[in-house]
């Protein structure tokens, strides 16, 4: 039966390729059937011309003026909408992640959608600071003071998870100011307990001891880190010009305030997991 004289071009157009695909796949089959060396010049030109010709004409098809090509400013003016919600949904205080935190970010919307992790909310959180210092006392140990120390050092449970993810994306050290070594002995050991060298990237050197409250802010000047936490106000008052961010945790909110200086109850309160 004759085709239809009603068949629009671009149906005429489909048929053909599919013809001289069927065609092309049939010169295909002969030519790694035969030895290369039984093929002349002219077997592999017609070939390599069909599948040239059949590629173009597709192309040809996909450029046509028509409905599809009319969709697309559509979708392009969509993607810039998504774009800049996307955008004004960044806090205007956090930097431009850096692209291994990106993509971490990808994963974690990927696997948790609409729920930022803790992961997430601490490089916010940081800026996307490299490099933390952190006292032990008050912070990371139920202690409060050198002298109890020499009986024990107890790390709060609550604390773990933040450490951890803090770990994971800076360059974090710990300080504090003991009265003796076996105070020293008893820090570490109970940080060894808690699995902050096993489960972290914190190793044993990155935990730093002296005898002072000036040892300590020595160590941050010579750090010079992104963050610094502490619990004393006179050393974050002192290193407000040097040190970019600090964390000062108080019960009590200070009565002189550094703009550069944030105050919160705890480092878990901080990050929104108390």
């Amino acid at each position: 039966m004759a085709e239809s004289s009603s068949s629009s071009p671009s149906e005429e157009i489909v048929r053909l390729i599919k013809r001289l695909s069927g065609y092309v796949a049939f010169k295909m089959s002969s030519l790694f059937s035969t030895p290369i060396r039984n093929l002349d010049s002219r077997s592999i030109g017609a070939i390599a011309g069909l599948a040239i010709a059949v590629i173009f004409t597709w192309r040809a098809i996909r450029t046509q003026p028509g409905e599809p090509q009319r969709r697309r400013p559509k979708r392009r003016l969509q993607s810039a909408e998504s774009s800049s919600a996307a955008a004004a949904s960044i806090p205007p205080d956090v930097s431009s992640p850096h692209e291994d935190n990106g993509m971490q970010d990808v994963v974690d919307q990927f696997f948790h959608p609409g729920k930022p992790t803790l992961g997430k909310i601490v490089r916010q959180r940081l800026s996307e600071g490299r490099k933390v210092t952190c006292r032990l006392l008050g912070v990371i140990l139920e202690e409060s003071s050198p002298e109890e120390l020499q009986k024990q050092a107890t790390v709060r449970s609550s604390v773990m998870e933040v450490l951890l993810e803090i770990t994971k994306c800076c360059d974090l050290y710990l300080m504090e100011r003991v009265v003796d070594d076996e105070s020293e002995v008893k820090v570490l050991q109970a940080l060894e307990t808690a699995g902050i060298f096993t489960s972290g990237g914190l190793v044993k050197d990155k935990v730093l001891f002296c005898s002072t409250e000036i040892g300590r802010t020595s160590f941050v000047r010579q750090l010079e880190p992104d963050w610094h936490i502490d619990t004393n106000p006179e050393i974050s008052t002192q290193l407000a010009r040097f040190i970019k961010f600090q964390l000062h945790v108080s019960a009590a909110k200070p009565e002189r305030t550094v703009p550069n200086v944030f105050t919160s109850q705890s480092i878990e309160q901080f990050f929104g997991c108390a």
